[in-house]
């Protein structure tokens, strides 16, 4: 178990240190329920309140705190508490689980597959007909890549992930548990004899960028033709669903829930909140926001805040909203 005293931790965070404490810090956890061989953080001051009922002995606190952190205690001030966090957060991570082998014998691994110096595969794993695999990629049990993938390098896929074939996924990536990559897109016609319905098939693929993260039990399905695509940086959380041939700009977020219909298209720096959902054919451009729970119908300007279902400006819907409890009222 990794242990720091407070000023090694104050010389990792390049902060002032407020304090001290002769108590070596073993771990990190939230105000409330922090033990004093644990550090924990104040990002704001509305939670200063919490710090004396607190039992860490050290907490990492934005420059702005007004508290002192008291006798045997001590405060490392920074700038920004959440991102000297994350750092710590780095310090104590035990890492992955461990490979034994590189390439586990009970792996299948096509004859033509191009593996990568470094590349880990675990047990039960499914590498197809000419993928290629770039030096380090990781992929935990029971991942299945099929033909003509490539996967950059340094990616990292977990447990369960399907990668469909004809995929291009960039370097230093990272597929949660169950991840679904170019699964056919929901296309149907009404049969020439009215009963039923026919498949149309879908005959594109996924395009990932470099940086991309996606959470478990998400989905991003293949093209009708062309590509769906997924820009560099990307985050996207676990459940959500991107719609054939939508195309995904740089560093855009999608929170758990939410989901692009087909022929989405969103430009760089999108943020989309938990549970909003995306009409087929839709444009938001850079910089726009779609708040939680939210229904795009519209295109939405750059930079523009949306909110609400049917999705409008945020403030002209938070109107409506304080109208209607008015009305209510009456």
């Amino acid at each position: 178990m990794k242990s720091y005293s407070v000023q090694e931790i104050n010389a990792i965070l390049k902060g002032e240190l407020v304090g001290n404490t002769t108590q070596n810090i073993d771990g990190l956890e939230q105000l409330k329920n922090a033990k004093p061989n644990q550090m924990t953080f104040i990002g704001s001051i509305k939670y200063e309140r919490l710090w004396e009922s607190s039992k860490a002995s050290a907490a990492i606190v934005n420059e702005n705190i007004r508290i002192e952190p008291g006798e045997g205690r001590a405060f490392i001030k920074v700038k920004n508490a959440d991102l000297a966090m994350a750092k710590l957060l780095e310090e104590f991570d035990p890492g992955p689980p461990p490979f034994e082998i590189d390439i586990h014998p009970t792996a299948v691994v096509h004859d033509s597959a191009i593996i990568g110096k470094g590349v880990k595969i675990g047990a039960h794993c499914y590498v197809g007909k000419n993928v290629t695999l770039f030096d380090g990629v990781i992929l935990y049990p029971n991942v299945s890549i099929f033909d003509d993938t490539s996967v950059g390098a340094q990616t990292v896929i977990w447990s369960g992930t399907v990668i469909r074939e004809r995929t291009e996924i960039g370097a230093q990536c990272i597929f949660h548990t169950n991840v679904s990559i170019g699964a056919d897109g929901f296309g149907y016609r009404p049969s020439d004899d009215g009963r039923g319905l026919v498949k149309i098939p879908q005959i594109g693929n996924v395009v990932i960028g470099n940086l991309v993260e996606i959470g478990s039990n998400s989905c991003v399905d293949r093209g009708k033709f062309s590509s769906t695509i997924i820009g560099d940086g990307c985050k996207i959380d676990n459940l959500v669903q991107i719609g054939h041939n939508s195309v995904m700009g740089r560093f855009c977020i999608m929170a758990g829930h939410s989901g692009l219909a087909g022929s989405v298209t969103l430009g760089d720096g999108v943020m989309i909140g938990g549970s909003a959902s995306i009409k087929d054919h839709t444009v938001i451009e850079s910089g726009a926001v779609v708040g939680a729970g939210s229904g795009v119908m519209n295109d939405v300007a750059a930079g523009k805040t949306v909110l609400g279902y049917p999705a409008c400006d945020s403030r002209e819907m938070l109107k409506q909203w304080v109208a209607l409890r008015k009305l209510a009222k009456n």
